[in-house]
């Protein structure tokens, strides 16, 4: 299997090669060039199979022999340990036909944990395999950076540099990256907001020449491992709910889109799914789009989701790929465009997203009456992420007869603003994490210049 650029003009790559460059340097996103497919009695043989051996069989193909499968298991099966409950992502229902697929069971208590903690793995395999050590840079509009942290602080081959906007993350979210003290991690907070941290990532992989030589890798929604491991998910929550038999419907709390577009790739992988609800909170550029075309930039709004407070979402340049047929070209000149005006879809595209995704957006007074509504009628109290797919599943829903899940992306603990605002007095954080507040932080405050952030890296890499 080889990967190729969203844009068109760049070579295409072996899996290892994917893993460890991240962004195309014609600065597309790598996807597969074919994608492999399930048969029906493929899906089926993956009922009551554990959370690891699933994850081996959907993501074997994407490998395609560059690691052994001894080794490739082990590292699948290292990787979900460190989850603590023993389905990793457990499925619990909150009415007849409405699922919660509880992903906030890793280290950092968030989804973004099921991606990295296989990707730092890979990375360490693949460098010790070169013999080379590489730097990490990543933004994190919250979680992504803690997840990263948590999977590479222990890789001998990696330094991890994690940028974050200054003051517009919760504190749990800062202090899960910023109480790591391993002389690999570096965080930063930028003077500006997420996007501003995004560019200059993306500015960074597009000219490395500040590093001299050394290899720059992605970890956030970017490289290609991290939508491939988020892929299994959908897989094993379809056939924990019937699939291949009958279709399983999806709202998933979307900002950068790697999320959703998993559950796209799984669905064109041969999974029987009715409908994806898109859910945003007011930063709503992709429900803009798919309602009403309008595919611009406005000003970002920080809302009780920070997670989801982006003005552009990387990943859906990917689904635009697929929705243009794979002309990266077409794909170029769409994108060329959006950075200086408003623009919109060509109707046959926009036609072909909204065959299969649907949308929903939901303001900071609904998400609070939401966290309300669901304690009353499940007894769950959701984080404010989740609680925009929740709702978005409840209105955006195609028909009561098919399955509906919704991601919690998050634990609530690490939104202990909303929750209270929510009128609960908050909600403990996990035994492992229960004294958070008290440790050690140790952080840089930059200001939003390229300059002054790559300085930083050249400075303090090993």
């Amino acid at each position: 299997m080889r990967y190729v650029s969203t844009r068109g003009q760049a070579p295409a790559l072996s899996f290892e090669e994917v893993v460890l460059t991240g962004l195309a340097n014609d600065g597309g996103l790598y996807v597969p060039e074919t994608l492999p497919h399930f048969s029906a009695e493929a899906l089926a043989d993956m009922a009551g199979l554990s959370y690891a051996e699933i994850a081996f069989r959907v993501m074997k193909p994407f490998v395609n022999g560059e690691i052994d499968d001894d080794t490739f298991r082990g590292l699948v099966t290292d990787a979900y340990a460190t989850f603590n409950h023993d389905a990793v992502l457990p499925l619990k229902q909150l009415d007849a036909n409405h699922f919660l697929l509880e992903q906030f069971h890793g280290p950092t208590l968030a989804f973004k944990d099921v991606a990295l903690q296989l990707l730092g793995r890979l990375l360490d395999h693949f460098l010790k395999k070169r013999n080379e050590r590489a730097v990490i840079m990543g933004a994190t509009s919250g979680d992504t950076g803690s997840a990263a942290i948590e999977g590479c602080r222990h890789c001998d081959n990696l330094d991890i540099f994690i940028l974050h906007p200054h003051n517009r993350v919760s504190e749990v979210q800062r202090r899960q990256m910023t109480t790591v003290l391993a002389n690999n991690v570096f965080n930063v907070a930028i003077e500006g907001n997420f996007d501003d941290a995004q560019a200059m990532v993306k500015q960074s992989f597009a000219n490395q020449d500040f590093l001299n030589g050394s290899r720059l890798v992605a970890v956030n929604s970017i490289n290609w491992a991290r939508i491939m491991a988020q892929i299994v998910y959908y897989v094993a929550a379809g056939v924990a709910l019937g699939a291949p038999h009958r279709e399983v419907s999806f709202s998933v709390p979307s900002a950068n889109f790697g999320n959703v577009f998993a559950g796209y790739m799984a669905y064109k992988m041969g999974l029987p799914v009715k409908q994806f609800i898109i859910a945003t909170n007011a930063n709503d550029i992709l429900h803009r789009t798919l309602t009403a075309n309008d595919f611009s930039k406005r000003e970002l709004a920080a809302t009780l989701a920070p997670s989801m407070d982006i003005v552009v979402s990387s990943n859906f340049e990917r689904l635009l790929f697929d929705a243009y047929e794979r002309d990266g070209h077409a794909v170029a000149a769409l994108l060329e465009r959006f950075q200086i005006e408003p623009t919109a879809l060509a109707e046959a595209p926009l036609a072909t997203l909204r065959e299969k995704f649907s949308s929903f957006s939901v303001d900071d007074a609904t998400i609070l009456e939401v966290i309300r509504e669901a304690h009353h009628r499940t007894g769950e109290i959701l984080d404010p992420h989740t609680a925009t797919g929740y709702r978005a599943a409840e209105r955006a829903r195609a028909d009561q007869s098919t399955p509906m899940v919704t991601l919690a992306t998050a634990h609530p603990a690490k939104f202990a603003e909303a929750v209270v605002k929510a009128g609960f007095q908050g909600v403990p954080l996990p035994t492992h994490m229960d004294d958070l507040l008290e440790r050690e932080e140790r952080y840089s405050v930059l200001p939003a210049t390229l300059e002054a952030v790559q300085q930083f890296v050249v400075d303090n890499r090993r």
